[in-house]
């Protein structure tokens, strides 16, 4: 080890690493490449492209970030990979960055934990503190909110949304929109409940918890025409500001909600 950078490790001139960045051995890192502080690379990792990489990220080996899309349309226009800080990256994860067709660039948030061989396809855009288990699979243009949670071996078509909160079962098939607090699971994946467990330990209030849930029986329970529960539900709102992320997400064209 040559300072914090194993001597088999090779990094580009023009990349731009904190001090205190370790990088591990046999890992390559581009020339347009940033890192920030506290920042750990593990063995055999390649980081490519136009990638720029927060504060007190966790790489382990054989991860592959910022690489080109897997998209046929791609041309080689300069476009990015964004990832903020506090994230955990675990075994065989593959992060891609966008292209020139949509926003031009992948994103992710801060203290995200995505864990082995779990995928993010390009321009995709992932909140914070969210969880990927092993083998969950983003196909291109998907929109995560905060906190949702993707069980093992999931996999989200793309252009679809999974809102805040939501919970999607392990083995899933996610073909549209998961709104958020909600549990999902199936194929297709259908709505299965509220994530009132997952609110609750993230200290959701009993009143904010059974918010939720009038709102998840007024979406799924009653019989109501979508347009009706999405007028029910922003009532509610003006009294339970809980569901104000609920009203903004049926509120914004997608590819349509499970039903």
């Amino acid at each position: 080890m040559t300072g914090n950078i194993h001597p088999t490790a090779i990094v580009a001139e023009g990349a731009q690493l904190a001090a205190d960045v370790r990088v591990g051995p046999y890992s390559v890192i581009g020339p347009e490449v940033s890192v920030g502080s506290g920042s750990t690379i593990a063995s055999h990792v390649v980081i490519a492209g136009r990638t720029t990489i927060g504060r007190g990220n966790r790489i382990f080996q054989f991860a592959s970030v910022g690489e080109i899309p897997q998209d046929r349309k791609y041309g080689g226009e300069p476009t990015a990979t964004e990832i903020g800080d506090g994230n955990v990256i675990r075994e065989f994860v593959t992060i891609h960055a966008g292209t020139g067709q949509d926003r031009g660039k992948t994103t992710i948030g801060h203290r995200n934990l995505l864990l082995a061989y779990s995928h993010v396809a390009h321009d995709c855009a992932v909140g914070d503190d969210t969880t990927f288990s092993n083998n969950a699979q983003l196909a291109g243009h998907v929109v995560v909110g905060d906190y949702a949670v993707l069980g093992g071996f999931v996999g989200v078509h793309q252009f679809c949304r999974i809102g805040a909160h939501a919970m999607v079962a392990a083995g899933s098939i996610v073909l549209q929109d998961v709104p958020p607090f909600v549990t999902a699971a199936g194929y297709p994946a259908k709505p299965r409940g509220s994530n009132s467990e997952g609110l609750r330990r993230r200290g959701f209030s009993p009143d904010e918890i059974a918010a939720v849930r009038s709102a998840y029986k007024m979406l799924y329970r009653k019989a109501l025409a979508l347009e009706d529960a999405r007028a029910a539900i922003a009532a509610e709102a003006k009294t339970s500001p809980v569901l104000n992320p609920l009203v903004a997400f049926l509120e914004t064209p997608g590819r349509g909600i499970i039903r």
